[in-house]
This record gives C-alpha cells, sequence and structure tokens, in this order.
C-alpha cells in the first residue's frame, strides 16, 4: 500500500459512527456532520432509485464543489454493475473524498479495482454468502480498510429469519468472522451493521454493548438520533475509569507483573486493557 492509503486506513480506526445520508438528499450531510457522526456516508446504491441514480450523483457532484463541503464516504454499486462504473467515474473527479464503501463485495478484483482508479481506502461490505465465503482472501486486497456487512441481505440470501434467535446465532457467526480475519490481516477491527428500528434506543444501546464487548470499532446507522445514543452507550462508567487508572499508576510505580487492586488480580492483560480504556 502506499503512504496515502496508509494515512488514510489508520485515521478510520478513528471513526465510530457512520452515519448514512441518501445522495438524493444531499441538503441533510449538514445535518448529519451536526449529529456529530464521526463519518458521514452518501448513499449512490440501495438508497436511491434506479431512476434517481443520475440527478442524485449530480448533486453530490455539486456538494463536492461547494464551499461548504466536507470529506464524506461514498457508498457505491456492486463491481461489474453499470452503476459501479459510473459510480466510479463521478469518485475519480472528486478529489476530497474520505473513502469508498463498496457494496456487495465478492472479489479481491472489486476492491482493488475501486482502490487502484479512486485512490482511496475502501471499505467491503458483506452481503452475499459468497461474500462471507471470500472474507479471507478479500482480506488480502490492496487498499482494502475494513470489513462492515448488511445483515439483512445476508439473511436473505442463507435464508434466514430475521428477528429470531436464530438470526442472532448467525450474525454473531458473521461477527466472530469478521473480527477474527481483520485482526489476523491487520486490518481495521470491522463496522457492525445498521440497527433499523432508530426509535428503539434501548434495543440500540444493547446491540452496542454487544459489538463492542466482541472487539468491533463502530457502527452503521440510519439516522442522526442513533449517533448520541451509540456514542453516550460507549462511554465507560466512572468506576471502570478509576479503577483504570488504579491499575495503570500501580504498574508504573512498582513495576509488578502481577499485583492486587482492590482485592482482584491483576496481571499483564487486565493493565492492557485499562491502559486501552484510557487511551480512548
Amino acid at each position: 500500500m502506499n503512504s496515502v492509503t496508509n494515512h488514510k486506513i489508520n485515521t478510520i480506526s478513528q471513526n465510530i459512527t457512520w452515519l448514512f445520508v441518501p445522495a438524493t438528499r444531499i441538503d441533510r450531510v449538514a445535518k448529519a456532520f451536526a449529529s456529530g457522526a464521526d463519518a458521514v456516508i452518501v448513499d449512490l446504491e440501495d438508497a436511491v432509485a434506479p431512476e434517481d441514480k443520475a440527478s442524485a450523483r449530480e448533486a453530490l457532484q455539486q456538494y463536492h464543489d461547494s464551499a461548504g463541503y466536507q470529506p464524506i464516504w461514498v457508498r457505491i454499486n456492486k463491481a461489474g454493475s453499470e452503476e459501479f462504473f459510473k459510480d466510479i467515474v463521478l469518485c475519480q473527479k472528486m478529489s476530497h473524498l474520505a473513502g469508498v464503501l463498496l457494496a456487495k463485495a465478492e472479489q479481491v478484483v472489486d476492491i482493488e479495482s475501486v482502490h487502484q482508479l479512486t485512490n482511496l481506502p475502501v471499505i467491503a461490505l458483506i452481503e452475499s454468502a459468497i461474500g462471507l465465503y471470500q472474507i479471507d482472501s478479500m482480506a488480502k486486497a490492496v487498499g482494502l480498510a475494513a470489513f462492515s456487512y448488511g445483515f439483512l441481505d445476508l439473511c436473505n440470501d442463507l435464508h434466514v429469519q430475521v428477528g429470531t434467535p436464530a438470526a442472532d446465532i448467525i450474525a454473531n457467526q458473521i461477527r466472530y468472522q469478521l473480527i477474527l480475519t481483520s485482526k489476523v490481516h491487520q486490518l481495521s477491527p470491522p463496522i457492525d451493521t445498521v440497527y433499523p428500528d432508530f426509535n428503539d434506543e434501548i434495543g440500540l444501546g444493547a446491540r452496542v454493548n454487544l459489538w463492542s464487548q466482541m472487539g468491533m470499532s463502530g457502527m452503521l446507522c440510519i439516522h442522526p438520533k442513533q449517533v448520541a445514543v451509540v456514542q453516550q452507550t460507549l462511554q465507560p462508567t466512572d468506576e471502570a475509569l478509576l479503577f483504570a487508572q488504579r491499575v495503570v499508576e500501580e504498574y508504573e510505580r512498582s513495576g509488578q507483573a502481577v499485583f492486587k487492586i482492590d482485592g482482584e488480580m491483576v496481571d499483564a492483560p487486565v493493565i492492557e486493557r485499562s491502559r486501552q480504556l484510557l487511551a480512548k
């Protein structure tokens, strides 16, 4: 990977909330940034009807060239489709994009062609059984920054009934595969899929706790109100911060590899976890 790509790939790990905005509603981009989202994704794929794609591209180009532009990510259509090539041409005209999300990624060559044609980092969206099967090979793609996934599309392809305990099992298996593969291939940790009910703050909070505890890096959001819920849920408690601070201070003071804090044994993994928590 070239140095430009490495820099951009490294910076995506700072993004926790990724908020979608349809390219047909480009006026919402400013509101998306105002919500506090770490990254804004303008969608040229599923959120845009086929008959509206041309005008959506024009609107996106106009926004990019405007004085109020802020760097955005763009979700483009599936590789090999007619709309994909039109999306690539548009991305080549916009020199200040943050990166590209490739919908329905299934092959290494698709990811690498997007990167080579745009010189941008790529997030690969896994949305089919073939794509899920190929994640180990796709993880080697030059220009790949991270994986995410579209759970509803995967459920349709795998014939999984959404909203059932079986679906939860499948979802966690997908997360596990993406987490493990990303770690082995030194990618940024994967980004969790959308939570469809943007009025269900309790359910969203539970989902955030789940993926963050599993080691994922962030979440795709579909509504500005989800951004604050995600960020608030991820805030560590005062008690957890205080414990982490005491662990690090005691380790630095004593130099001991194993010691106790309030009767709890502390060793290398606990010390490292405490450091990570304080670093965030």
